[in-house]
């Protein structure tokens, strides 16, 4: 999943080999980044992305409906790809682990990508270490599942959004114990932070592969502008939350 985000952030690259090997990526991925900070748009460049692979459809899941679509231009908002991406709507964390749970009941075409945005929304309820644990590996183990049906070079990806605790928070430090739970089960993360011209991407493919970086200005339709910049020292993971 790092390399489809690579891609969608490297708008106007050359697309040929780097679609062909995105085809067989799949692997997990975790977005971090505070409200308004641009992950629910990058989750829809990814759908787009994979959408316009010619594989299977992409399962959007988030518990509550897109006000609208952001905005992107030329063949990204060709319908053939919309059509591609399936939203869902669980209501409740039961209801999400329902869906997870019969996905090997499923039939059709195998999704080629998992996207769940606002996974914040689905730890209110149970946000215990043990029933995050469970979700995350689920999470994991439904992508694993769709990979095999699909068969070789064919896998599904999963990326999974989660706004990161900020300082204001009030949950005695339990948002920053689940978020640093997560992290174990997503070696590959991406972290969304204010930056001097707009947000900071900071992409960490994890395996050894090193740290990428861009600077992301969002416009008010949520069509999006990156550019690469140079690699700065430090734990991302130590900075401050992404702001709106």
């Amino acid at each position: 999943m790092a390399e489809t985000l690579r891609r969608v952030l490297n708008a106007g690259g050359a697309a040929g080999l780097e679609a062909e090997e995105g085809a067989a990526e799949g692997g997990s991925l975790l977005l971090l980044g505070g409200p308004g900070s641009g992950k629910t748009a990058l989750l829809f460049a990814a759908a787009l992305e994979i959408a316009g692979e010619g594989r299977g459809p992409v399962l959007f899941l988030t518990r509550r409906p897109l006000q609208s679509l952001p905005s992107r231009s030329g063949s990204a908002l060709d319908p053939l790809r919309l059509q591609k991406i399936r939203f869902q709507y669980p209501p409740s964390t039961q209801e999400l682990l329902r869906f997870l749970c019969s996905a090997h009941e499923s039939r059709g075409p195998t999704p080629a990508l998992l996207l769940v945005d606002s996974l914040e929304d689905f730890l209110e309820e149970e946000a215990g270490t043990q029933d995050t644990a469970y979700l995350a590996a689920l999470l994991l183990d439904t992508a694993a599942f769709f990979s095999q049906r699909a068969g070789p070079g064919r896998g599904c990806g999963l990326m999974v959004a989660l706004q990161t605790p900020g300082d204001g928070d009030s949950d005695g430090g339990g948002g920053a114990l689940l978020l640093s739970l997560l992290l174990r089960y997503f070696p590959a993360r991406c972290w969304l932070q204010p930056g001097p011209c707009g947000l900071r991407v900071c992409l960490e493919p994890g395996e050894g592969i090193p740290r990428a970086e861009w600077s992301l200005v969002l416009g008010p339709d949520g069509e999006m502008s990156a550019t690469p910049c140079a690699t700065q020292a430090g734990d991302p993971s130590t900075g401050p939350g992404a702001q709106g």
